[in-house]
């Protein structure tokens, strides 16, 4: 696909001869719909469509690029790999073929996917600088006991992918403009006196059946959507990146988006 392609969003995908629907976030759909506003205004959508054209092998051996599925390194214990599923994946565990349904659940984040806080800020560090990938660390520094010498813990590069940089800048200019009016999280963005790229998120705890429509006030708080924020700053030269979770609370940009922002602001103000 082309960042120019567009189609048409009637607020739900469905595959060919399949009736069950797969639902876009907003009723009624986003009309025609490209790269660009697929991002802005996050439209489920047009990556079940782009999904289902490319297919769960390639959109696992791309998507790894990005750390998702492994451990990072980070220097603490207990780090999770997460899961980023594939066809071979599901074969070994369930003794199941993999089904287009399944791709499309992958699309937007749900399904079979697991992914840690920590694999998503990363993979957004990697976004914000090109493709470069840095090894997390907690230790800053490490300051000897008895002569008080200070040694820094030098950045590590991991490793770059080799991606055309103008595609990077498609997809992060319309991660600038999610945080702009008309954008997912433009409540966050608003009145900023730096530039910040984002892009929010919904974690989805239980199902809903077909038919039926998410009702917060009538689910047990346990079971309400998680909301999720990813993001970087400022975006012309990037100093900070990261990710939010916020457990139960509903959509990312009402609630991690601003944190993000007051989190951006202490640190860069």
């Amino acid at each position: 696909r082309s960042p120019e392609y567009s189609m048409s969003d009637p607020g739900y995908f469905s595959l060919p001869g399949v009736a069950r629907r797969y639902r876009d976030w907003k009723p009624g759909g986003h009309g025609r719909v490209n790269l660009h506003k697929s991002l802005v205004v996050s439209c489920d959508t047009y990556y079940y469509s782009l999904a289902n054209d490319l297919g769960i092998d390639n959109i696992h051996s791309f998507i790894s690029q990005f750390g998702l599925g492994k451990r990072t390194g980070i220097d603490i214990e207990g780090e999770v790999s997460g899961l980023l599923p594939s066809a071979s994946w599901k074969m070994k565990q369930y003794k199941q073929k993999w089904y287009a349904g399944d791709t499309i659940s992958v699309a937007i984040g749900q399904g079979y996917n697991l992914t840690t806080p920590l694999q998503l800020a990363f993979a957004t560090m990697m976004i914000a600088n090109n493709g470069k990938a840095y090894l997390p660390r907690l230790v800053k520094q490490i300051q000897n006991s008895q002569t008080g010498h200070i040694e820094d813990v030098p950045a590590k590069l991991l490793y770059s992918l080799n991606l055309k940089p103008s595609h990077f800048e498609i997809v992060k200019n319309a991660l600038v403009d999610v945080t702009r009016p008309g954008g997912t999280a433009a409540k966050a963005g608003n009145n900023a006196s730096y530039t910040f790229a984002g892009k929010t998120g919904t974690s989805q705890v239980i199902g809903i059946k077909q038919g039926e429509r998410y009702n917060e006030k009538s689910i047990n708080e346990r079971h309400r959507d998680h909301a999720m924020f990813i993001a970087y700053a400022p975006a012309e030269n990037p100093q900070i990146a990261l990710a939010v979770l916020v457990e139960n609370t509903g959509t990312g940009g009402s609630t991690a988006a601003p944190i993000a922002r007051q989190v951006f602001d202490y640190f860069l103000l």
